[in-house]
């Protein structure tokens, strides 16, 4: 099977979306690319995360051809390949419909550095402007949010993560929603006081060896 290895990480960590609280029913989407073979495999469309298996996770090339997968891509697979095209630093894409990213998401805010785990993602989280599902033009504006990054919100839909690998991206997606959390609940109580930029290049700095493992 072409990209065993991707595509079992992909049914794993399909799984965990759920389990982690990062989407609900088949909200959210998956992708791994193999610059060798220069393929990306992706979780297939509208399927029970604990129903998909290995043999449903499409194979595409970077054109958009389907070359194996016995079910459809997910609609957004423009928005997964203009990583594997445009950065050479991504090998992984996660696409979650956490609740507090999706809130911060309906206000189009963009998530503050009141926590330094949202180093993860960058200095800050962007949020990208609205663009219909599905199109190319989500995936350009997504990209945009994205500069020297590895997150951003997608305006009025949900989180996007990117990494080296599937397990940094996951982590990604998750410790930006633990930050999108503590910024809304903060919200809700007073003014968060977010950290420096000297404060974040700090722990930017520190953090290299560690993000390096992942």
């Amino acid at each position: 099977m072409i990209l065993q290895k991707e595509r079992e990480l992909i049914v794993e960590y399909g799984k965990k979306l759920i389990t982690h609280g990062l989407t609900k029913g088949t909200g959210g989407n998956i992708s791994i690319y193999n610059k060798e073979e220069g393929l990306m495999a992706i979780s297939p469309s509208g399927i029970d995360y604990f129903e998909t298996k290995p043999e449903n996770v499409a194979v595409l090339d970077l054109y958009g051809k389907q070359v194996d997968g016995d079910k459809k891509p997910s609609s957004e697979y423009f928005m997964h390949r203009v990583f594997y095209r445009d950065r050479d630093d991504v090998g992984a894409v996660v696409h979650a419909h956490s609740t507090y990213s999706g809130v911060l998401a309906t206000l189009h805010w963009e998530i503050e550095p009141v926590h330094y785990l949202i180093g993860y993602a960058g200095k800050n989280v962007r949020c990208a402007p609205y663009e219909l599902f599905g199109t190319e033009e989500l995936a350009q504006a997504a990209l945009k949010a994205m500069e020297d990054r590895n997150a951003c919100l997608l305006a009025n839909h949900g989180l996007l993560a990117i990494g080296g690998t599937v397990e940094y991206a996951f982590d990604t997606a998750e410790e930006t929603e633990f930050v999108a959390e503590l910024y809304y609940k903060a919200k809700c109580v007073g003014e968060p006081i977010p950290l420096k930029s000297e404060e974040m290049d700090e722990f930017l700095e520190k953090f290299k060896p560690y993000g390096k493992k992942l």
